[in-house]
């Protein structure tokens, strides 16, 4: 979600997926973090929700990750919180 031309938004860019359950949530997470502090030497600000792992948010300050379990992802409806931002969507990646 590209959210540069909000005047209200917390950050540049929201990246939002689910995973089918808490250990695949986790693994999502870790995952991102991993592949961007060994290729590109980033690392977040922090990370929250690790412990229950229904809803992992990375914050890079610019890009903040939101990494779901499926029912937290419909509770919350993040997309139609920022409906008014840029979506991009991506199919199995």
């Amino acid at each position: 979600m590209d959210l540069r031309e909000l005047d209200d938004a917390p950050t540049d860019y929201f990246i939002v997926c689910e995973g089918e359950s808490g250990t695949q949530v986790n693994g999502i997470a870790g995952n991102i973090e991993r592949r961007l502090k060994q290729e590109y030497g980033i690392y977040p600000s922090s990370v929250e929700g690790k412990l229950n792992s229904t809803w992992v948010l990375v914050d890079y300050f610019d890009i903040v990750v939101h990494v779901f379990y499926p029912e937290t992802r419909k509770f919350y409806e993040i997309e139609d919180l920022w409906s008014d931002a840029k979506i991009t969507e991506y199919q199995n990646i």
